[in-house]
């Protein structure tokens, strides 16, 4: 990260940010940054999901992305043409199942198919949540919270 990002995020939020872009889990990277002992696994879901969903946080997070990407000079195109170029040799081996996926790898690449996905994740504030209400979303009791908020869908 830039000294300029770093300075807008504090030291938490900046070991969150490193740890989602080593494992690309939001859920994982909030244990890694900030070691909550005591909280269930729903509790780190809402807690990950408002953490990625926070304006500096993401920016810092599409930042470090954008900047390995170039580093590493994989972009569309180049993925393209390795998937082009595997499935060509499947092709020539007569390797039908290897040239099917690089051909559903490029499908996906391109957005012609798209895996849907339920968003479960519920945007609640959960620093404003009591103990008690906290416990009743980590049992499912939590029918309060039980519509989704629109918007897009985050992997954890």
């Amino acid at each position: 990260m830039s000294r300029m990002t770093d300075a807008k995020l504090t030291l938490k939020q900046q070991a969150f940010v490193r740890a989602y872009i080593e494992t690309g889990n939001a859920c994982e990277a909030y244990r890694r940054a900030y070691n909550p002992r005591r909280m269930s696994a729903k509790a780190i879901t809402v807690e990950s999901t408002r953490l990625m969903q926070h304006p500096r946080v993401a920016l810092a997070v599409q930042n470090m992305q954008r900047k390995l990407a170039e580093r590493h000079a994989i972009t569309v195109d180049s993925i393209t043409e390795m998937l082009k170029e595997d499935r060509k040799l499947a092709r020539e081996l007569d390797m039908p199942a290897a040239a099917v996926a690089a051909a559903m790898g490029l499908a996906k690449l391109h957005g012609l198919i798209v895996e849907k996905r339920h968003n479960t994740n519920v945007n609640v504030d959960a620093t404003q949540l009591s103990d008690a209400e906290l416990e009743d979303i980590a049992a499912g009791r939590g029918e309060a919270f039980a519509a989704p908020a629109p918007g897009p869908a985050l992997t954890h």
